[in-house]
């Protein structure tokens, strides 16, 4: 069998979507995971589509303790080694620490962190034997900086690059396997109106916001070219607003809020939705979210602000 086995984790939408057909447009043969049969199949067909290599799907929930050994092991039973892992699995929730369900908020962790954790432990053992292998965990922005209402998405991301930064350190005496982090900023992906709401208002990416095959595109040249010692960014804004939340804490503190309810809130009312971080929405999963699309003809990987067609991880 030529071409690499790639597992993505988070395939039926959005950055996990967009990196999938791009592996199968290398050849690449695919393990499609995520928790929507019916997202998976149309994910399916996409990749197909896109590449001559094999596509398989797992309806699984990584949040599951034992899924990631599940999956893993499907993995295994059918191709024998598993090249490169993709982890891009997320939910969010807009929402004050005070006025978010504690269940809702811990769901969004749990997925994030504890969904990393159990797929480290399940697939870097088989690297470590094989003395080879990629695993690339899709962070956020919001894994370096707070924002208000973002809480449950900044304490998940806080904690899942915690453990992908301790996992390079730990994988530093395997040569050959490489642990990589990729943290996008605003990106067109449905996450955005797929999340829990508790703001009493409609929820958007963000300006300036790209296109998910700039995502994809990072991914794969990753998986091409570990580099385990950084954290790649994905957004033009990313360094700036990291050095002011970390340099001039005082300002930061003083215009995040004001700026999120006028770039990333609509004037729309929405009653209160724990959205889909107990179930998945089918009817939402896909490549773009609902950011305006490109020009008849553009290419919507190489755009970087409004006008792009794209969505987040």
């Amino acid at each position: 069998m030529t071409g690499r086995v790639v597992l993505v984790v988070g395939a039926s939408s959005g950055i996990g979507l967009a990196s999938a057909t791009a592996f199968a447009a290398r050849g690449d043969h695919l393990v499609l995971v995520s928790r929507s049969a019916d997202a998976l199949a149309a994910a399916a067909t996409a990749c197909r589509a896109a590449g001559p290599g094999e596509v398989d799907v797992i309806a699984d929930d990584i949040a599951d303790p034992a899924a990631a050994k599940r999956i893993v092991s499907r993995v295994l039973d059918r191709h024998h080694r598993v090249d490169v892992v993709v982890h891009t699995a997320t939910v969010m929730g807009y929402g004050t620490v005070e006025e978010m369900p504690a269940d809702v908020f811990t769901t969004i962790v749990d997925t994030a962190v504890h969904g990393t954790l159990h797929l480290a432990r399940a697939v870097l053992p088989v690297m470590r034997r094989n003395r080879k292998g990629t695993f690339i965990g899709v962070n956020s922005l919001l894994g370096s900086v707070t924002v208000p209402r973002m809480g449950a998405y900044a304490t998940a991301k806080w904690g899942q690059r915690a453990v992908l930064r301790t996992l390079q350190q730990e994988t530093r005496d395997a040569p050959g396997v490489n642990v990589c982090i990729v943290s996008p900023g605003s990106i067109n992906t449905p996450i955005y109106y797929q999340a829990a709401n508790y703001t009493g208002r409609g929820a958007r990416p963000p300006w300036p916001v790209l296109a998910p095959e700039r995502v994809a595109a990072a991914v794969v040249r990753l998986a091409d070219h570990p580099r385990g010692n950084v954290s790649v960014p994905v957004g033009p804004g990313n360094p700036l607003i990291i050095t002011g939340f970390r340099l001039l804490p005082f300002l930061y503190d003083r215009i995040v809020a004001p700026l999120f309810r006028l770039a990333a809130l609509t004037s729309d009312r929405e009653q209160p939705s724990t959205g889909n971080v107990n179930k998945p929405v089918p009817a939402e999963e896909r490549v773009h979210g609902r950011w305006p699309e490109p020009a008849p003809g553009s290419d919507p990987a190489r755009q970087g602000t409004r006008g792009e067609q794209g969505l987040q991880d």
